[in-house]
């Protein structure tokens, strides 16, 4: 492998000693000039699972004693936000949230922000991946919180498949992905799919299908929906937006994805009799599968026989920037926290290196800082793609993942029905979606 140059190696250092900087700066704030403040006793309530955030809460406080008064409720992503709202009004709320931004814009009402005096924008920028950016709050007045993990999207293939079909890598750009349907997929003389290349093209049997068409629509510059300087949310799904010679770029991305799912079609590969994709890819069944990083430990212990590994997830051919879905967790400060200065004291020091390293081993999440994210841990190939995939995974804001569910899933099966056209069934997903928000 090609070594780094001398330059290379100044230019990495310089950028990770800035977020070391920016880090240290903004934790050891306070309003009396600097010295650092006692955490004290910190509720938190999160939606990741409680016995792996117990796990890195145990690490992080050998690495800094302080966050001993630190303890982690698991709650359901459905109810979180009813329950913040049932517990802020009887004075029993907690004092930090984590969760991603899939569940930002229904917490937002009960959110205190992070003011630009305790960490600016420029420390914000120096100190986490560019996907933390989505919870810069509306009108300058800070952030809804301090990024913690990221989730990202990524490609998981089956090296068995792949090795005897005659594919010796991973597609890296959607169109070589399309070009393998036929040499990987196998039918039945009815055209049934008895081994399937990728689960694209339906909705409801393909396990991740948000964070997939998420993902297309930010790779070709649709940002789905967007924030004005008042917070008003509105949607956007790149149906009026002029991109290139080809139009607008919406419609591409709907044809592009149903595809998969027309028999009619080369790329014909999967349909809606089909089972869960993340269940066919763990029975051996399919031979790409895009999920969430941190699948990767379920994947391995329902299937210990399972080979298989991970990739970026693929882009398009003519793409200058890399871009897929992420889910972003960070810690919030909900309204009404008890203990509001040890709560900041606590999402400050868990935004640190080493403790987001610990948050990243006992989840499978890759880290949120630009720290951690250049110190993947060594020999871990998986973490590694998680990391690399961390750094350029981008969130939008959107409304319950139920509700944007409910948006993608008629606007899919309209397409692939045959009810609608596709200009006709992304205006009204767009609609749908804008009316959701709002």
């Amino acid at each position: 492998m090609k070594g780094i140059s001398l330059f290379q190696g100044i230019f990495f250092g310089v950028l990770i000693l800035c977020a070391v900087i920016g880090l240290f700066v903004f934790a050891n704030y306070t309003n009396t000039g600097g010295a650092a403040a006692s955490v004290g006793t910190v509720v938190v309530w999160g939606t990741l699972p409680a016995a792996e955030v117990d796990v890195a809460l145990t690490q992080a406080v050998k690495a800094d004693n302080s966050l001993k008064g630190v303890t982690y409720v698991e709650k359901p992503a459905a109810s979180l936000a009813t329950d913040l709202a049932a517990a802020i009004a009887t004075g029993q709320g907690p004092d930090l949230v984590i969760t991603s931004e899939e569940e930002l814009l229904s917490l937002e009402p009960f959110l205190t922000p992070i003011a630009l005096a305790n960490i600016s924008a420029r420390a914000f920028t120096d100190t986490f991946a560019e996907g933390g950016q989505v919870f810069a709050a509306p009108g300058g007045k800070g952030y809804w919180g301090l990024p913690l993990a990221i989730d990202p999207l990524v490609l998981f293939y089956n090296r068995a498949i792949l090795s005897s079909t005659g594919v010796a890598a991973p597609p890296a750009t959607w169109e070589a992905l399309t070009g393998l349907v036929p040499q990987v997929a196998a039918y039945t003389p009815t055209k049934q799919v008895t081994r399937g290349l990728i689960a694209l093209g339906t909705y409801d049997n393909v396990h991740d299908a948000r964070g997939i068409l998420s993902t297309l629509f930010l790779q070709t510059a649709v940002p789905i929906t967007g924030e004005d300087a008042t917070g008003r949310v509105s949607a956007d799904l790149g149906l009026a937006s002029a991109a290139s010679a080809g139009g607008p770029p919406g419609p591409a991305v709907v044809r592009f994805y149903t595809q998969f799912a027309d028999p009619n079609k080369l790329s014909y590969t999967w349909n809606a009799s089909l089972p869960d994709s993340e269940q066919a890819f763990q029975n051996g069944d399919l031979a790409l599968y895009l999920g969430f990083a941190s699948e990767a430990r379920f994947l391995t212990a329902a299937n210990p026989n399972l080979d298989f590994a991970v990739a970026p997830t693929p882009e398009p051919a003519t793409a200058s920037t890399k871009t897929t879905y992420g889910r972003v967790y960070a810690a919030m400060i909900p309204r009404g926290a008890k203990n509001a200065a040890g709560a900041y004291k606590a999402a400050a020091l868990l935004a640190g290196a080493p403790e987001q390293a610990a948050l990243a081993g006992a989840t499978g999440l890759a880290p949120a800082t630009l720290a951690a994210l250049g110190a993947p841990p060594a020999g871990d190939a998986t973490a590694a793609t998680a990391a690399a995939s961390a750094l350029y995974a981008r969130g939008w804001l959107s409304p319950s993942p139920a509700a944007t569910d409910q948006v993608f899933s008629a606007m899919i099966n309209a397409v692939v029905s045959g009810s609608a056209s596709i200009e006709q069934a992304l205006s009204t997903a767009e609609q749908s979606l804008g009316a959701a928000l709002n």
